[in-house]
């Protein structure tokens, strides 16, 4: 654990937020020092945050064993330059353990999923979120998608509620985030912090850009980080031109390779991972490999990115 801060340090939106993939041996079994080595090099390329076992990381796939170890490994490889959030979810109970086990890991934050399986309404969500916040010290960010989505009077009490210092979405209703940051601005003082939480969120972050939310999730820096760096720095600095070429020629055709699968967002990441030489291993089930085909025509995709880097020089 680092001793400033989480809010104060993922703020200022130095690069990227890295959500590593998690990686796992010939047995299926975790795989701790590729996992570190995959930690290492996305905080060496420069992330500003390291999100372990959350979506990408196939949080639902994990033991708490394997949670914790994962966890503790990142932590390790992080080693105090840049913060480390871990996922915590399920129902209420396992969502605590999972938190307080993130936190004897050493974690800086919590990102909390939404609950499994049930659709519940806003007062039952509402308590569940605040028992994840009472359960240890770690700040907790809430991640709104599926069956966890907040009208703009639950997101102020989830801002009120101490903990939690944020809101990340996953869901895409520009006019809802809209209403809920009007919301808390109105009736929180102080700083809440919104993410854009979208599967490959660059696709989608001029518009969130244009609500105030600066921060988001990225998958490709898992693969492709120099990609992802660009494309952020363009972002930060109004380089429109490069932005534009980076999403026309990259983002967009990886965008459309990843909707041609279910749970792509996960397994064609992990391949872009191993495209690029490091042997993370393949996806747990329910998940499933991508497609050999799709993985060609995803190298060609990556090929080309790097292609515009150098056009953009």
């Amino acid at each position: 654990m680092t001793s400033a801060p989480l809010a104060a340090r993922l703020n200022i939106p130095s690069g990227p937020l890295f959500f590593p993939v998690t990686a796992y041996g010939p047995d299926g079994s975790v795989d701790l020092d590729t996992y570190r080595t995959h930690v290492r090099r996305g905080v060496e390329a420069h992330a500003a945050a390291v999100f372990a076992c959350c979506g990408t990381g196939e949080f639902h796939a994990l033991t708490p064993e394997e949670f914790e170890a994962c966890v503790r490994a990142a932590v390790e490889a992080a080693d105090g330059r840049v913060p480390v959030v871990a996922g915590a979810g399920y129902g209420t109970a396992l969502a605590v353990r999972y938190a307080r086990l993130a936190e004897a890991a050493g974690a800086d934050g919590l990102l909390a999923m939404p609950p499994y399986l049930v659709v519940a309404g806003q007062e039952g969500l509402l308590r569940h979120y605040r028992e994840i916040a009472a359960a240890t010290a770690l700040p907790v960010i809430v991640y709104q998608r599926d069956n966890a989505v907040f009208t703009p009077e639950t997101a102020v009490a989830l801002a009120r509620t101490d903990g939690i210092i944020g809101l990340k979405d996953g869901l895409g209703d520009l006019d809802l985030m809209q209403r809920v940051i009007s919301a808390v601005r109105s009736e929180v003082p102080g700083d809440f912090l919104y993410f854009n939480g979208l599967p490959t969120a660059e696709q989608t972050q001029l518009a969130y850009r244009a609500l105030g939310v600066t921060l988001y999730s990225s998958a490709v820096f898992c693969f492709a980080p120099e990609i992802a760096l660009t494309f952020h720095q363009a972002l930060r600095d109004g380089d429109d031109p490069v932005v534009e070429k980076l999403l026309d020629g990259f983002y967009r055709p990886f965008v459309e390779l990843r909707a041609r699968g279910r749970g792509y967002a996960v397994a064609l990441v992990k391949a872009g991972v191993r495209l690029r030489g490091l042997d993370v291993g393949e996806v747990r089930p329910p998940l499933h490999e991508p497609d050999g085909d799709h993985v060609k025509q995803l190298a060609e995709v990556i090929e080309r990115g790097y292609a515009l880097l150098e056009e953009a020089k």
